[in-house]
């Protein structure tokens, strides 16, 4: 299949030639072409620079050097924004990434699914409550979750919300990261209180004390760890799915070194498994785009498919550039995976591979969606697995979770039953993972790595 792009240059605007799924049917023409000259106008949220270190990280990753943590909220809430909120999820974040580190002895690249996850795809078009239908709810770039008409209509001005909370996330997350709070000698702070006494929380404390030791150690020894960038500060990325486009195109500009384009609302990209259509707009789109990309996979991707995604989103097989999400189910990978992975491999293409455990995992009990822990990690298993067998790097993991005390998933160390699932729901979309339950799989994964 010949690139759509053959015949006609690209440009940021290009994808609107193509045709566009899940889009949302804006009712004001006007207000939407008022919020793209707003955004237009506004600064970048990263920087092309920015976007290139991450590329690079995780070259390292599709080299075996490095592993993926790419984690964060099914949909970012407008209600639910504070720093407590964005604090506590760097924290599990962090918590992770040090639990993978240190059992597992690899650099972990950390991107969270923040600042600018704030659109969903859907399966239908329209939701019907009793003999109501109303559409559906896209996230908070685009309607409100309440079922009335006011609230699930697509209004352009959310667009320009979602760019000013965006904003205001990442300065938090860089002051964070970058001002004290990520540092090593920290770790035992990054223990909310309700994992603390938990199981994985003492783990995770018998860590924080190693490395305590270990600190301690290097200090005796006459090394200045205070000159050890490394241990006070971390590389923190952003990301989301590109899936509301004129808000992406709007938020891409020029690099002024390079002359490439970038879309400066996050550092990392992805489309979806709804979107990923080799000549539609969104493969369009984030073809032209210099950012590290992410393409979500499921049992319905070909294995030609998966080589021309590759072809048409890296053709110069950048070592970075493209990390395959699979999202099979822990009852299909097995099924699934491996073609795929026989056939990029054997098109010679350097790609991240990385395992979204939650989404072929999603069932409904008692009218909530939700997802059992025993599922997640079984995918999780079977990916490191079939990637061991076929002899290629099981490079990274991609969750939804949460920092909140929330019931939303089943099982983990300590067990939530179906019963339990109402008593802490607050998702706006999707179940997640509480942190404890993200803990917990970041030691499991670490073991995976291990072997």
């Amino acid at each position: 299949m010949a690139s759509p792009r053959s015949t006609s240059p690209w440009s940021a605007a290009s994808w609107r030639k193509f045709v566009a799924a899940q889009q949302p049917e804006w009712p004001d023409a006007e207000a939407l072409k008022k919020a793209e000259v707003q955004l237009s106008a506004l600064p970048p949220l990263v920087f092309a620079g920015e976007a290139r270190r991450l590329t690079s990280q995780l070259a390292e990753v599709a080299n075996g050097r490095a592993f993926l943590l790419q984690a964060g909220d099914c949909a970012e809430s407008f209600a639910d924004f504070s720093a407590d909120s964005i604090r506590d999820k760097l924290k599990i974040i962090l918590q992770m990434a040090v639990a993978l580190t240190y059992a597992a002895g690899v650099p972990v690249v950390k991107v969270g699914r923040i600042a600018g996850q704030f659109a969903k795809p859907r399966s239908a078009t329209t939701e019907r409550i009793g003999d109501v239908d109303l559409p559906s709810f896209r996230g908070h770039m685009v309607n409100d979750e309440a079922f009335d008409e006011e609230a699930r209509r697509p209004d352009p001005a959310r667009l320009v919300a979602a760019y000013q909370q965006s904003a205001s996330t990442l300065n938090l997350l860089r002051a964070f990261t970058k001002g004290g709070f990520a540092d090593l000698s920290q770790v035992h702070l990054w223990n909310q209180q309700f994992v603390a006494s938990s199981t994985e929380g003492l783990r995770y404390e018998s860590i924080a004390a190693e490395i305590d030791r270990a600190l301690r150690f290097m200090a005796a020894c006459g090394i200045d760890l205070g000159a050890e960038v490394g241990l006070h500060q971390v590389d923190f990325w952003t990301s989301h799915e590109a899936l509301i486009l004129p808000y992406e195109e709007c938020l891409t500009r020029m690099d002024s070194l390079s002359g490439d384009w970038f879309d400066c609302s996050a550092h990392l990209l992805w489309v979806g498994d709804r979107t990923r259509q080799l000549d539609g707009a969104h493969v369009e789109f984030l073809s032209g785009v210099g950012n590290p990309l992410g393409v979500k996979i499921g049992p319905t991707t070909t294995p030609d498919e998966a080589v021309q995604l590759c072809e048409r989103l890296n053709p110069t097989r950048t070592p970075g550039r493209l990390t395959l999400i699979t999202r099979f189910g822990a009852d299909k990978i097995e099924e699934h995976l491996p073609p795929l992975i026989r056939a990029v491999v054997g098109s010679g293409h350097p790609v991240v591979w990385a395992c979204d455990p939650m989404h072929g995992n999603t069932f409904t009990s008692a009218g909530r969606k939700t997802r059992r822990f025993n599922d997640i990690l079984s995918e999780l298993r079977t990916f490191f697995t079939l990637h061991r067998a076929a002899g290629t790097w099981p490079g990274g993991v991609h969750v939804e979770l949460t920092g909140d005390d929330v019931t939303e998933c089943l099982g983990g160390a300590e067990e939530i039953f179906e019963g339990d699932l109402g008593a802490r729901y607050t998702t706006t979309c999707d179940p997640r993972l509480n942190a404890r339950q993200s803990l917990d799989l970041a030691f499991r994964v670490a073991e995976f790595l291990r072997v």
